[in-house]
């Protein structure tokens, strides 16, 4: 498929060295959009970042570097959504580093989905990854995706719960996504990808470095309403999510254990530190309150049903929109969506328009 200037120079500005997130959020201020960027003068790029960072830039554009994820882009389960789309996780433009762009595999419609954070301990017990698989599915029955880091333990757990509930599950990870780390995770990789999403802000190729799992853990927090932490050491990373879900105004919820287990210390410090003891997936749901409230919409009726009709409409609004985009937004097939929306102009609903748009019918 062809790829339009806008997300390759995204995608080059994102690969320029140098170039970290917070002087890519000054130049796209400055500047606009990423094409802007490297049309900008030497010396009006130099007033914003170091003068290496700008020559990198005013190199323009290196086709040869964007070629590998170009060609990644060609499956059709993949994809980039950047700052600028409107499916990028709206939770994420709250948090005070977003990533400048996200890749992406599997389905896109759960990145806007309320979601809740759950983490634990890579070394967890039999009762901990049960507890983890339990609540993340019922929690998901109830409307809430389910973010984890794909990790062993509870994070593999909770992946396996959510997504035997109905609004499934994403994992943010700290390689490229043309890696699956640990590599013991390779189905449930898969699982996630045809069945929820795997997403990750570093290029493809990265290898699994130490520093980059701290670094994806703001993104766990922070596309979601709340963190649980279900098993935790006092070293465990799960303690720096709920940090973070903490700075970030996100509520943080632990379930309480042993005082003679050591994967208990880090959910007993963060509950002597104010964290919300819970014992049931209602008392997240509860606690929750208004925010919950809105997350238990059903799932997307059958496609055969009336109320599917009904919630098309809700997902066309009224401008003129693709297949592509309202599948995108639907979660449905394009021989789907075609047949819905067929039924929906015999009814008078919904016109179709050139180049392949259609438009709801005021």
């Amino acid at each position: 498929m062809p790829h339009d200037a806008s997300l390759k120079a995204w995608l080059a500005l994102s690969l320029t060295r140098g170039l970290g997130g917070e002087s890519a959020r000054r130049l796209l201020k400055e500047f606009g959009a990423p094409e802007a960027v490297f049309a900008a003068s030497a010396s009006s790029l130099r007033a914003i970042v170091k003068p290496g960072v700008a020559a990198e830039i005013g190199k323009g554009m290196d086709e040869d570097a964007l070629a590998a994820t170009l060609a990644w882009l060609e499956d059709d389960n993949n994809c980039i959504v950047t700052l600028a789309d409107s499916d990028y996780p709206q939770a994420l433009l709250n948090i005070p580093d977003p990533p400048l762009l996200l890749y992406v595999k599997g389905r896109r419609d759960p990145l806007n989905h309320p979601a809740l954070a759950v983490v634990g301990s890579r070394n967890a017990t039999p009762q901990g990854t049960g507890n983890a698989e339990a609540f993340a599915r019922s929690l998901s029955n109830a409307g809430l995706c389910i973010v984890s880091g794909m990790a062993h333990g509870i994070d593999a757990a909770a992946h396996r719960g959510a997504l035997q509930g109905l609004s499934g599950s994403i994992a943010v990870v700290g390689t490229g996504l043309d890696k699956v780390y640990p590599a013991a995770n390779r189905d449930l990789a898969h699982a996630l990808a045809a069945q929820g999403a795997l997403i990750s802000e570093f290029p493809l190729g990265t290898p699994p470095l130490a520093a980059n799992f701290p670094r994806r853990n703001r993104i766990i927090s922070g596309m979601s309403m709340g963190c649980l932490v279900v098993e935790a050491s006092l070293q465990s990373g799960s303690l720096i999510t709920a940090r973070l879900a903490l700075e970030q105004g996100r509520d943080v919820f632990a379930i309480p254990g042993s005082i003679h287990a050591p994967q208990s210390k880090g959910c007993h410090a963060l509950l002597k530190q104010g964290a919300k003891l819970v014992e049931t997936a209602q008392d997240i749901l509860e606690e929750l309150g208004g925010l919950a409230a809105a997350t238990t919409a059903a799932p997307w009726p059958d496609p055969a049903t009336q109320g599917a009709g009904s919630a098309l409409l809700e997902q066309l609004g009224f401008d003129p929109v693709d297949l592509d985009t309202l599948g995108t937004r639907c979660g449905l097939t394009v021989s789907q969506l075609s047949a819905m929306l067929l039924a929906l102009e015999l009814e008078g609903r919904v016109s179709a328009l050139p180049g392949g748009l259609y438009q709801r019918i005021h």
